[in-house]
């Protein structure tokens, strides 16, 4: 999931990566909104939030909602200055070790949502959930070429309905038959996706009445089985086959 990159990639391994990714990307979206009542990755509704507090003048507030944003944005920069510098170095499972790093620091911020005060969990949780979900939607994004997004559903719920659209043409005899196979291709990957995410979320939100910050914990514990599973496939593979990380491992 985590080592081909782009046109190296098959329908299965972006179905295994949405439903994986997604899933917990779902818990952890919805479980912060529960236990906080701010979204991480929603970044339509943060900006539109944002712009809100703006008009009226409660700076405080838009500061909270800017910095939402500006976390996500600065987790996508620095997965892209990993992965750059991964992929100048030959490091076939640069990606894997970028979902690494994300499950690293979901760890820290699983135990600092169990031990901060009160007062401090949320400008801590919810701008650092921000953080690695723009981490990890930029890691998926670059892998997959923007086939698969992982933090949140609005691009793929509207691909999902272009999608439909064109498989009524084709239903019509309006759009080639040839196209039939593609069309069902990118409608399985996109309800995937959703559903994953819809799933993580109920998931999420039960596990987290549970146990709390636990939840975290447990989310960075999936994460780094997933990343040490790719990275290990990496290494098997022999060095010798291909000098590309996009053609190398699953």
């Amino acid at each position: 999931m985590l080592i081909r990159q782009g046109s190296h990639r098959n329908e299965k391994i972006d179905r295994g990566l949405a439903a994986s990714l997604a899933a917990i990307a779902g818990a952890l979206n919805a479980s912060a909104f529960y236990a906080v009542g701010f979204f991480s990755a929603n970044m339509t509704g943060n900006v539109s939030t944002l712009s809100d507090h703006l008009a009226v003048g409660q700076w405080l507030s838009a500061l909270f909602y800017g910095g939402i944003v500006a976390a996500f944005v600065l987790g996508a920069a620095m997965s892209t200055l990993i992965v750059n510098e991964g992929r100048r170095r030959g490091m076939h499972a640069i990606y894997a070790y970028s979902i690494l790093a994300e499950a690293m620091l979901l760890a820290i911020l699983g135990c600092a949502d169990l031990w901060l005060l009160a007062a401090w969990r949320v400008p801590v949780l919810v701008p650092g959930l921000a953080f690695l979900m723009g981490l990890q939607n930029a890691v998926v994004t670059r892998i997959s070429d923007a086939r698969v997004r992982t933090t949140h559903v609005s691009g793929m719920a509207t691909d999902l309905g272009i999608e439909l659209g064109i498989a009524f043409d084709i239903l019509c005899g309006r759009e080639p038959a040839t196209e039939t196979r593609h069309n069902l291709t990118k409608l399985r990957l996109h309800l995937y996706t959703i559903g994953a995410f819809l799933i993580g979320g109920i998931l999420g939100v039960c596990i987290y009445r549970a146990v709390g910050g636990y939840l975290l914990i447990l989310a960075a514990t999936l994460l780094t089985a997933i990343a040490l599973d790719a990275i290990r496939r990496a290494k098997r593979t022999s060095p010798g086959r291909s000098s590309l990380p996009s053609e190398i491992g699953l």
